[in-house]
């Protein structure tokens, strides 16, 4: 069964009307944008310099990949994922080469990132825009 790890990004704000707006690709990294409901000003930005593998899918398809597992916060956004389906697809010759490698996941009520990375990402409020 999945452990999920919740870690704080500074920032609180109801996930499950948020969604992700933006995504790019940044050399070897990402930039992901996510909706703060009732702040049409501000994004919360989740970016990670380096990454190894990179998903994006709907809540619906996540919620019925696997069973809920344990440490999930209702309301909350950013954890670190243990033992899930998604990292256990991974190949043996990712987790051999990136032994620092971790799994995060962004959940939201419509778009969830998983990001399997050796850096940890920087979160952050930034404006509509920038």
């Amino acid at each position: 069964m999945p452990k999920y790890l919740p870690f704080d990004i500074g920032i609180s704000f109801k996930t499950s009307v948020s969604d992700m707006v933006n995504f790019y690709w940044k050399n070897r990294g990402i930039i992901a944008d996510f909706i703060i409901p009732h702040d049409s000003t501000n994004l919360v930005r989740v970016e990670f310099d380096k990454t190894i593998v990179v998903r994006i899918l709907d809540e619906y398809p996540l919620s019925t990949e696997e069973p809920l597992g344990e440490g999930l916060v209702p309301e909350h956004f950013a954890y670190r994922a243990l033992g899930t389906k998604f990292w256990e697809s991974q190949s043996n010759g990712i987790l051999l080469i990136w032994k620092k490698a971790e799994h995060f996941r962004f959940v939201t009520g419509w778009t969830c990132l998983d990001v399997i990375a050796d850096i940890a990402p920087r979160v952050s409020v930034v404006p509509v825009g920038q």
